[in-house]
């Protein structure tokens, strides 16, 4: 096991810039650009005017440039058209998941702009969630693999079940760390793991090889999502794209929450009022940022951040030496430095 300062001096020495991370593939991330704007077209005017909105929305394209990089890892071609197909596909189904999840939460923001629900309403914005899958799943046929459906059937799955599972405990202050992993594994980690586990069978990568993409992309997703949660409590709505604190104003007790319970259990009524009133009105978010702080719930939390990001680098020390396994091994780094 990884001392808790092998894990951070590891992740110092991979730490980049995300444009200096995605730069080898640059060009493949471009030609997803293109092909989003493609598979995005429709004769149905709402569903096209939609559709560009949300690619013009833009991101980072993480879960494209995994899809890409692990391809390119395992010795494969990610330029080539089934590679920049799959990648779109998988930012397909990320945004469509975004699209769900803004109805569910009822946001107003996504990424400093206007959500879909806010705009449009939640009629159509449930509907071009669905055909954002469906498209997915009808470009995904091309590849004619019973091994990519599998794994994108799979997927797909376990993000409905992660919402679902998430939904049943909105508002609860008793949930277990295992219930919050859990969740989080469904509606983040599987999908990092699908992108690169997808990325290698396009490349043919031996069963190992497989294995351990898939492995960096589920631990890689864990990380994500921790810093996402930690985040939420740290950062800003200009950072975050939208408003800061939402979760737990949405019903959602995160990690950084959980830790603080078992180390104050007193704090317990004040975050069930925050939750009940839906508002930081009487409980402020700053007093309960003082308390996460003195805790060190804060700082228990990036450190589990840090323990799956050093464990994903791990899981592809097997791969042969190149640019991409590089950018492979510094994409934890990033995601775990981001604006905390």
């Amino acid at each position: 096991m990884m001392t808790a300062s092998g894990q951070t001096a590891l992740l110092e020495e991979t730490r980049l810039t995300a444009g200096r991370i995605f730069e080898p593939i640059a060009d493949e991330l471009q030609l997803v650009e293109t092909e989003f704007e493609r598979q995005a077209r429709s004769n149905i005017q709402v569903i096209a005017y939609i559709g560009d909105h949300l690619r013009r929305s833009g991101g980072k394209r993480v879960r494209p440039a995994l899809t890409i990089l692990s391809n390119y890892a395992v010795g494969g071609n990610g330029s080539n058209q089934s590679a920049i197909r799959m990648a779109t596909v998988m930012e397909f189904l990320h945004t469509a998941t975004l699209v769900h999840d803004d109805v569910i939460d009822k946001a107003d923001t996504r990424r400093n702009r206007p959500s879909i629900n806010s705009e449009f309403g939640n009629q159509t914005a449930v509907l071009m969630g669905d055909w954002l899958y469906m498209s997915a799943f009808e470009t995904s046929l091309a590849e004619r693999s019973l091994s990519i459906l599998d794994i994108l059937t799979a997927v797909t799955r376990k993000m409905t079940e992660g919402e679902l599972l998430q939904l049943t405990l909105l508002g609860r202050t008793d949930i277990s760390e295992a219930q919050y992993f859990d969740v989080i594994a469904r509606k983040t980690a599987y999908l990092f793991s699908a992108c690169c586990e997808i990325g290698s069978l396009l490349g043919n990568a031996t069963s190992d090889q497989q294995i351990a993409m898939r492995d960096y992309g589920m631990n890689l997703g864990v990380a994500f999502q921790l810093i996402d949660d930690l985040l939420d409590f740290t950062s800003s709505e200009e950072v975050l794209g939208k408003p800061a604190g939402a979760d737990l104003i949405e019903g959602k007790l995160s990690l950084p929450l959980i830790l603080l319970l078992q180390a104050e259990p007193a704090m317990r009524a004040q975050i069930q009022q925050v939750m009940s009133e839906a508002s930081y009105h009487n409980v402020t978010r700053d007093s309960l940022l003082e308390a996460l702080e003195r805790t060190g719930a804060l700082q228990m939390t990036l450190q589990r951040a840090i323990e799956y990001a050093s464990a994903a680098i791990s899981s592809i020390e097997g791969l042969n030496d190149s640019v991409y396994k590089d950018a492979l091994c510094s994409i934890p780094g990033y995601i775990v430095e981001r604006d905390h």
